[in-house]
């Protein structure tokens, strides 16, 4: 059996993790309920008296992009010190432990796709937290993945695809940013790797290929037009979309400004684990299906 402790208990990632752990993985998921994430002691405290675990999954995260630049503190607290304090006791215990990042460490000046040891240069104080949280848990622990994701989409949660639907059924005309691109990524399919890697990360000594910085992203490149456009044609066939007009990110000035390269290249997911994503679109489908499927 591997236990994996994971920080994290309502959001995209952390309940997929609950939704697909069978067989010889166990997840134990921790809500913010249960431990305040602004609390760097509280933090140590629940990996401290964890009992018996393998593997520990930092699945939570301050998320608001926009709403970060006016609560950096908040987004600081979350996103770089609580996981700081994740390395430091996941170090006194001997540990591994996985953070998940994001492509908003990159500034999208880049002409191609980004690979792990790009120079960073976030653009806001949320990506400027998350690098700060990259940083932190690489530096104070040695058996450390760092997953940097894209445009996470699920059943769960708020992300795009959960907006989209709403908005489409709705009928109304739509903008749809089109000069923003990357590599949706599929929220099942991120748990599904890390639970399929999870007792080779429990083994894998300090100094091992598996750890450092690793890009976990869906086949397929694409911008939100893109996306919407895939995403009416597979849950509503045969019906007529919604007009849906292909904006620059200019046409929604925002608190946080936008990258406009955002891909990720994830050579280094194939060369050190031997795992390639599917394309997004056919992620996309899957997940669509969760939405039809009853509640168990």
């Amino acid at each position: 059996m591997t236990r994996i402790l994971q920080f994290g208990a309502t959001g995209q990632l952390a309940r997929e993790m609950l939704d697909r752990q069978e067989g010889p993985i166990e997840v134990v998921a921790l809500s913010r309920a249960q431990v305040d994430l602004t609390d760097p002691a509280t933090v140590t405290r629940a990996i401290e008296t964890a009992g018996a675990i393998d593997l520990v999954l930092n699945a939570a995260a301050y998320t608001a992009v926009d709403k970060a630049e006016s609560e950096p503190d908040l987004a600081y607290a979350v996103n770089a010190r609580a996981p700081e304090a994740m390395a430091r006791a996941c170090q006194a215990r001997g540990l591994p432990l996985i953070q998940i990042s994001t492509d908003m460490v990159f500034d999208g000046e880049k002409a191609g796709a980004y690979v792990e040891d790009d120079a960073t240069n976030p653009l806001h104080v949320y990506g400027a937290s998350k690098l700060a949280g990259e940083q932190a848990v690489l530096g104070g622990c040695d058996r450390a993945l760092v997953a940097r994701v894209s445009w996470l989409f699920s059943a769960y949660g708020q992300n795009f695809l959960q907006w989209f639907l709403k908005a489409s059924q709705a009928g109304t005309p739509m903008r749809l940013v089109d000069d923003q691109k990357a590599r949706p990524t599929a929220s099942g399919d991120l748990a599904a790797f890390i639970l399929s890697q999870a007792d080779r990360l429990a083994r894998a000594p300090a100094g091992a290929p598996e750890w450092g910085l690793l890009h976990v992203v869906n086949d397929g490149v694409a911008s939100r037009y893109d996306m919407g456009k895939t995403i009416f044609a597979a849950a509503f066939p045969g019906r007529e979309p919604p007009p849906i007009e292909p904006v620059p990110t200019s046409a929604f000035p925002t608190p946080a400004k936008r990258a406009l390269n955002c891909v990720l290249d994830s050579s280094r997911l194939q060369r050190v684990f031997g795992v390639q994503l599917r394309p997004w679109e056919e992620a996309m489908e899957d997940t669509l299906e969760q939405f039809a499927a009853p509640e168990a």
